[in-house]
């Protein structure tokens, strides 16, 4: 039964090759994105979650450099135009779960804003049963590889009919 769920869901593969492919690939992804949308970002150290979000805030178009917001915990980028602001979560840092998150009053500012989460699997999944998980994989070691495997997978009633295969093109 499970395999059958994991298979109806709204999922794309890519493979990336370099750093501004990643970007590119998050200024694609922002179009399909909105307020209250919760994206999980997980890989490796150096795998581009920072990279894909930078790309995110540009297609979002919000005010600020996106760069790792790892000793803040977050970052709010305001929109420079109607659309939502940008909240950039490192939860690197955290051992606990959306208590310890607590301060940073995710859930209030879910609806009206885009939160990106690095490092949040096993954290904030209680925050909202609709997100996009996004696996970032790279060849752990090669630091000379470019190439990212990343796959990207809706759940929840939000991306229930979301086609990501647009994001392949």
């Amino acid at each position: 039964m499970m395999e059958e769920v994991a298979a109806s869901l709204p999922s794309v593969r890519l493979v990336v090759g370099s750093p501004d492919r990643m970007r590119d690939l998050g200024r694609a992804l922002a179009k399909l994105l909105r307020a209250g949308d919760l994206v999980m970002l997980t890989g490796e150290l150096g795998a581009g979650k920072t990279t894909l979000t930078r790309g995110l805030g540009e297609g979002l178009g919000v005010r600020g450099a996106v760069t790792s917001p790892t000793f803040v915990i977050a970052r709010v980028h305001p929109s420079l135009g109607d659309g939502p602001p940008l909240v950039h979560v490192d939860a690197y840092r955290l051992s606990g779960g959306l208590d310890e998150m607590e301060d940073l009053d995710l859930d209030v500012s879910l609806p009206e804003s885009v939160i990106v989460v690095e490092w949040g699997e096993g954290r904030l999944e209680e925050l909202t049963d609709d997100r996009l998980q996004i696996v970032i994989h790279r060849a752990v070691g090669d630091t000379t590889d470019e190439v990212r495997h990343v796959t990207l997978t809706g759940l929840g009633d939000r991306w229930a009919g979301t086609d990501l295969s647009a994001l392949s093109a």
